[in-house]
């Protein structure tokens, strides 16, 4: 069996660092939100914390596959 040379790259270890400062970031954006958000009426609130919740999934695929690959798509 032929195996493919494997070399570790520097992708891995700095897209965990800004994966972790990212993720940092945008947890303290929403903190601030919770405060005004918690003032409106709770049918307002659930669809806004949804969108809040899974948002930050949209560019995490692309960001995973640069890590893995040094592609963008």
């Amino acid at each position: 069996m032929n195996r493919p040379d494997w070399k570790p790259t520097w992708r891995k270890p700095v897209g965990i660092i800004a994966l972790v400062i990212a993720m940092m970031l945008y947890v303290g954006l929403v903190v601030t939100l919770i405060e005004p958000i918690s003032r409106w009426h709770v049918l307002l609130q659930v669809p806004v914390y949804l969108v809040l919740g899974v948002v930050w999934l949209l560019p995490l695929k692309r960001f995973l596959i640069w890590m893995e690959t040094g592609r963008w798509g």
